[in-house]
């Protein structure tokens, strides 16, 4: 192809010059200067290569937040501006990896400043994996099986159950389906102690494998066989990862500042600041204008209903004399927002003032206009993270209110010190909380600046108002309006105030107090002025100890698995559409997997035959909840079977491949419980895999029920709605003892064995999970959790009913959740979607110690 075009161009320069009476000489000399021109742009593929592998990064960072949004000329841009400003070289190989290396870095920081922190990480480590991939370094199969998972191929017991759990376990046999991994699998029993010994390590990314893999296997693959063994050090292991393949300026901090962001706009370049929970950027926008001698020249305005008009009026004004125009929460005028796009699209340069500058602020949302966002300058406001962090911007904001008062004679500045400090402290706990997840709150809550102000205000107020401090009214304003305002959630308000009582209480006015058992958060001398204050907050320690939460070390661990499964799923979400051969081997994948589910789901309920085994009975609700329970998974399993034999028939192209099938197919490759089944089914986080092995095991708890009868003991996650169970179990009671169902409540016994026969009274509940503790079978209380050992298996239940039932001494009043997300809402049925009921766990500890370490029992884990 390439000499049929050199020998086109040939003919093509003889014929005009011969038209145009050129010698034969200048005519060779016009052909060799043409062959060096196409030569040297020859060497240049490289870098056009590089381009488009980065470009296309780029574009698909919109399907992870809409506000990441990049355009074709910003880019280009950026592409020139690299093979400027890069050293020149006349060794052409050199000079294309120095452009390479220039341009893939400097794209890489610009767009960071419009990235939130989480996912800079994503977006470098999706750089080098596609760099990585087109110059066939990495297996496209192994990089989806990184990312999306699989299932166990064949059955083989788990060979050191005593440390690695069935989770691991899982993983390990899924890597049986890749070529390189099947010594890996079959191996693993082999050379358990040195797995054991990864696994122990505290740094188990860096621990080399056994001599047979580690001399085998690249890097790349050394992730995938962590990801299997200790998923928490997967983001450590990318770290290390990207700073060998690309270097160590992709895994360092990228600072960025109201300046650099200036420099870069003009007067048609709008400027957006993109919101985080908790954030605003105004105080900061206020001194950075009146640093630029702006302050009486910059209008600002809150977006919202009936606002429009006033913005629109604010632009044209500023257009004309050359001031600043700052529209704050733009997401809150979605109807304005194309009025908005237009407006900006017909500022022309040369009728505007140069010096007019818009300024905007918006959490992520669709509506904020595409066109706005690729051609303006974008930059990330988050809040601090760490205590540290949030203590050092408390007392520099927030505190430097109360500063004269603070440094005053006043008799009662030092006890406001060392409520403040407390008060400070457990603002920070909270925000600092919610990085545990479920864990920390159920629901992640908005606890922002404004909460502690105002907390500030009235500790202030009534330490002077009280001659002695008032504790009762003190907690009942921060716990119960001013933070628990925001609270939905009965059980994380629970926890709120159990918080709250550590950190507003009479020891805490103590010069000699310390917030934990380590001493690095301790209260100061009664003579400290606010300076030592702050000397002392930039003391403390960079990372935080999960012990000054009131968690337990395993805390972390469950910090950074979720990490790594967020890491994973937004990669996930990066990849692109298959085309071509791969999209055809992406088809046997799914058509594979869905006669596989085919093959294994089981067979509908026979409605009419467990009607007449279990007539309606007013002294057995529980006949009424089977045949509730089999028309639900009747209607779950019905959808499963026709969607999959939908999709069968578009795979073969009988029926036209719809939406649903198009992303029911995507799901059924990326290992995911189609939305079309998850809407029809119960609340579950398993994969695929697991997910239809999971149903099969709920219809097999239940058919045995309706052929043996109704069992001595009662497996409660396999119930659908299993708030309808525990229902007919205290209807059973009340008819059976003729008392009001109102006046009846469980208590609880937690037993040695599973029964043999039914209990008269009552029932017994098992397969239950402990997340946060774990049972301690010796002396039948609650007891800490063994290190790395995230969830432990609680033992059968006793659900005895009883009239006029009181909470007993020494229990924690632990609740039941369907899964590890804990948060559900109100369903129509007035019950929540993962909320069960609590059982009351005896313990020798004070229950807000396990309030304070999250502690949950789960029916279903994520595998």
């Amino acid at each position: 192809m390439q000499c049929k075009l050199n020998n086109s161009k040939s003919a093509a320069i003889k014929l005009i010059s011969k038209q145009l009476g050129l010698g034969e000489t200048k005519v060779e000399a016009a052909e060799i200067t043409q062959i060096d021109i196409d030569n040297t742009r020859s060497q240049y593929i490289p870098v056009a290569n590089r381009g488009q592998i980065l470009f296309f990064c780029l574009a698909d960072l919109s399907n992870i937040d809409p506000m990441y949004q990049y355009s074709l000329e910003w880019f280009i841009k950026i592409f020139v501006s690299s093979m400027a400003d890069t050293e020149k070289s006349e060794d052409l190989s050199q000079r294309v990896k120095i452009i390479n290396d220039y341009f893939t870095f400097s794209l890489y920081s610009n767009v960071c400043r419009s990235l939130f922190e989480k996912h800079k990480l994503h977006f470098a480590f999706l750089m080098c994996i596609r760099i990585l991939m087109d110059m066939k370094q990495i297996d496209p199969h192994e990089w989806h099986h990184f990312l999306a998972g699989g299932d166990p191929v064949g059955f083989m017991i788990n060979p050191c159950p005593e440390w690695l759990s069935q989770k691991s376990w899982n993983e390990i046999l899924a890597l049986g389906v890749l070529p390189n991994f099947v010594p890996f699998v079959n191996s693993f029993g082999m050379y358990k102690d040195h797995y054991r010994e990864i696994f122990e390590h505290v740094e188990p990314h860096l621990a080399p494998l056994p001599a047979e893999f580690d001399t085998k296997y690249d890097d790349f693959q050394k992730m995938i066989a962590l990801k299997a063994l200790r998923s928490d050090k997967v983001t450590n292991s990318m770290q290390c990862f990207l700073t060998k393949k690309l270097g160590p300026q992709f895994v360092e901090p990228q600072s960025s500042d109201l300046i650099e962001m200036y420099k870069e706009s003009s007067s048609t370049v709008p400027l957006i600041f993109v919101l985080s929970t908790g954030t605003d950027p105004a105080a900061d926008l206020f001194k950075f204008a009146e640093r630029m001698r702006f302050s009486k020249r910059l209008m600002s305005i809150s977006l919202g209903q009936g606002q429009g008009p006033r913005a629109e009026q604010m632009i044209h004004e500023a257009c004309e004399i050359g001031s600043w125009v700052f529209f704050q929460n733009c997401h809150l005028a979605p109807s304005w927002m194309p009025r908005l796009e237009r407006i900006i699209e017909n500022i022309a340069p040369e009728n505007v003032h140069k010096e007019f500058r818009l300024w905007l602020t918006s959490t992520p949302s669709p509506d904020f206009p595409v066109s706005i966002l690729q051609n303006g300058c974008k930059m990330t406001v988050e809040p601090p993270r760490g205590i540290k962090a949030n203590m050092i911007r408390a007392y520099n904001n927030q505190v430097m209110d109360m500063h004269d008062f603070i440094n005053s004679a006043h008799p009662k500045a030092c006890t406001f010190k060392w409520l403040l400090f407390s008060l400070c402290l457990f603002h920070a706990v909270l925000l600092e909380r919610r990085k545990f997840g479920p864990l920390g709150f159920n629901i992640p809550y908005e606890f922002t600046d404004g909460d502690l102000k105002i907390c500030i205000s009235q500790l202030h107020m009534f330490l002077l108002e009280y001659s002695e401090i008032p504790f009762k009214v003190l907690v009942y304003t921060a716990g119960h309006i001013n933070y628990g305002g925001r609270v939905t959630d009965d059980w994380d308000r629970r926890c709120l105030m159990n918080i709250l009582y550590d950190y507003y209480k009479h020891e805490v006015v103590s010069a000699f107090y310390e917030f934990d058992e380590d001493g690095n958060y301790h209260q100061l001398p009664s003579d400290a002025m606010l300076a030592d204050y702050l000397d002392y907050v930039k003391t403390f320690p960079l990372n935080d100890d999960p012990e000054l939460f009131g968690m337990h070390a395993n805390a972390d661990i469950s910090y950074a698995q979720a990490q790594t499964n967020s890491c994973l799923n937004t990669l996930l979400m990066l990849q692109p559409r298959q085309v071509g051969g791969a999209a055809t081997s992406q088809e046997e994948v799914i058509q594979n997997a869905a006669n596989t589910i085919l093959g294994k789901i089981p067979h509908e309920f026979d409605l009419e035959l467990i009607s007449e085994s279990y007539p309606v009975l007013y002294e057995e609700s529980l006949n009424t909840v089977i045949i509730q329970e089999a028309i639900r998974y009747n209607k779950l399993l019905k959808i499963i079977v026709q969607t999959l034999r939908d999709l069968l028939k578009a795979l073969k192209g009988l029926v036209v491949m719809s939406e649903a099938l198009e992303k029911m197919s995507n799901s059924l490759y990326s290992n995911a419980v189609p939305e079309v089944w998850a809407g029809k089914a119960y609340p579950s986080l398993k994969p695929l895999g697991s997910w239809v092995n999971d149903l099969n095991d709920r219809v097999s708890f239940l058919m045995k029920w309706v052929n043996e009868g109704i069992p001595p003991a009662f497996w409660i996650s396999g119930f659908y709605f299993p708030q309808a169970f525990l229902t007919g179990t205290l209807q059973n009671f009340a008819r059976k003892y003729i008392l009001s169902i109102d006046t009846i409540n469980f208590s609880f016994k937690v037993l040695d064995r599973a029964p043999i026969h039914r209990p008269n009274d009552g029932c017994v509940i098992y397969g239950l999970f402990l997340e946060g503790a774990r049972w301690n079978a010796r002396t039948n209380l609650l007891d800490e959790s063994f290190p790395k050992e995230l969830y432990t298996n609680m033992p059968c239940i006793w659900l005895l009913p009883e009239e006029n039932h009181f909470k007993p001494k020494r229990v924690y009043e632990c609740p039941i959740y369907k899964t590890l997300t804990r948060a559900g809402t109100l369903s129509t049925t007035g019950h929540s979607t993962n909320y069960v009921l609590a059982v009351e766990v005896p313990t020798d500890k004070m229950e807000s110690h396990w309030i304070k370490r999250g502690v949950a029992l789960i029916c279903a884990l994520d595998y």
